[in-house]
Formats: structure tokens, C-alpha cells, sequence
């Protein structure tokens, strides 16, 4: 028979033990409620030519967590302060918030719907890494189903379900992987659902079998279970060829 008497203090101590562990294991558990709207910092709508760049970041990670490659490269492209350009960063789970920022972006009369002159001048990059290279891909292809396009999607070591394929709004795609995970490995050849729409500039691939990065701030359960797709997120080699391709995409 179950007891109704409440739990002791040792009991409860060893709830929260617990929870904490799993967190720990789950490598970053996100406590609350996660990325709201109003954490965007971009003011709406854009000017006219202005480009939005949105940066997925990977796992269960947080919007703002600096310590990742997503972030880092969104805050470097802040810092450069390049005109008419603003860079958010979205949880990987949060694609319905990346929707209403770029609805709100590009509703240029902000009569509360995007109009075909408006879609045709949006200019839009997407990137991200991880299970954010795979919402790169599920984004697009919303987009695609809302005649709006995209000028470049760049996956970085992409984990998910269809994401080799680059729906046809998407004007250049790129794609980082690493082949040397036991347990992950990035998505090793994207290619484009229509050839005359989209331009795949490379599946460009990275060995870190004698590659050494530090990994000294992440957890040991991703040093010894996902060393090579850890590797890749701080490898800044990798986040250099991806500051290329955007700044490639922007003509800078």
C-alpha cells in the first residue's frame, strides 16, 4: 500500500540530486519555459534591402548561450556592425518564433500580412549547427510553402530526418559535416530538390581523427561520446568558412 505521509527531507534531497543529474546527462536541460519573442533584439520592420540572419543553435542549448559556435558567430557578425545586416540566434525547437520575427521583418506596411512585393524583396540566411542545421532545412521548407525565399542555408554538422534535401526557395546552401563520430555524424551530402533553383556551393568535410580541439568546457559525457560532432561546434576553422559564406553572400 502506498504511503500518503509527505517525503522526507532525505527523500527529497535525493529528488533533486537526481533531476540535476539527468539535466547534467541531457546536457543542458533548459529550465522555465525557454526563448520568448521578446528576446529578439532586432527592431521591426527592416528597411528596404536590409538582410536578416538567423543562427539555429544545436542540441537543448539556449539562445544566448555564448559558449557555442552558433552564438559565437552571431555576436562576431553583431560586432562588425555591417550596415543594414541583423543577426538573432533560436533554439532549434523555436521555429514558430524565427516565423513571427521574419513575418514582422519583412511586413514592411505592417498591415499584418506579407505581400507578394514584399516576399520578393525579403532577404533572409539561415544557418546552424547540429539538430539546428536540421531546423534550418524544416524552416525552409515552411518558407517554401509561403513563397518566401531564402538567399543562403549553411548546416553544420546537421542531425535530422530529410534535411540532405534543400527545398527549392532556397537560392545557395552549404553543408559542414564530419564523418569520424561513433554515435553522430553530420548529414554528408545535401543536394537540392530543384537543380535550376538552387546552387549547392559545397559538403565541405572535416577529419578530426588527429585534430586536436579543446573541449575543456563541455561536459565529459560529450568529450567521450560525441568527441568528433563536439569537436566541430568548437572548431573555429569551421566557424571561419561559415563567416566566409555569409559575408560571401552579403558581397563583403
Amino acid at each position: 500500500m502506498c504511503s500518503s505521509s509527505p517525503p522526507s527531507e532525505k527523500q527529497r534531497r535525493c529528488s533533486a540530486g537526481l533531476a540535476l543529474l539527468m539535466c547534467g546527462l541531457t546536457s543542458g536541460c533548459l529550465f522555465f519555459h525557454g526563448q520568448r519573442y521578446h528576446d529578439f533584439v532586432t527592431r521591426v520592420p527592416l528597411p528596404q534591402e536590409d538582410v536578416l540572419i538567423l543562427g539555429f543553435m544545436g542540441g537543448r542549448e539556449s539562445w544566448n548561450n555564448a559558449n557555442r559556435g552558433v552564438r559565437k558567430l552571431a555576436l562576431k557578425l553583431r560586432s562588425m556592425e555591417i550596415p543594414g545586416v541583423h543577426v538573432e540566434t533560436v533554439e532549434n525547437k523555436k521555429r514558430d518564433l524565427a516565423i513571427q520575427l521574419i513575418r514582422n521583418a519583412f511586413d514592411r506596411d505592417q498591415n499584418g500580412l506579407l505581400e507578394w512585393r514584399e516576399r520578393q524583396a525579403i532577404r533572409l540566411i539561415l544557418y546552424g549547427q547540429s539538430f539546428g542545421g536540421a531546423a534550418v532545412i524544416k524552416l525552409a521548407g515552411q518558407l517554401d510553402k509561403m513563397s518566401i525565399p531564402v538567399m543562403l542555408t549553411v548546416q553544420i554538422d546537421s542531425v535530422g530526418i530529410g534535411d540532405e534535401v534543400v527545398p527549392s526557395n532556397v537560392r545557395r546552401a552549404a553543408n559542414l559535416f564530419q564523418s569520424n563520430g561513433l554515435f553522430v555524424r553530420g548529414e554528408s551530402r545535401i543536394r537540392p530538390a530543384d537543380p535550376g533553383k538552387t546552387e549547392i556551393l559545397g559538403n565541405l568535410e572535416f577529419d578530426y581523427s588527429d585534430k586536436e580541439i579543446d573541449l575543456s568546457s563541455v561536459s565529459w559525457l560529450k568529450r567521450i561520446f560525441r568527441t568528433a560532432h563536439t569537436k566541430m561546434d568548437f572548431d573555429p576553422e569551421v566557424w571561419g568558412k561559415v563567416e566566409e559564406l555569409i559575408l560571401n553572400e552579403l558581397h563583403l
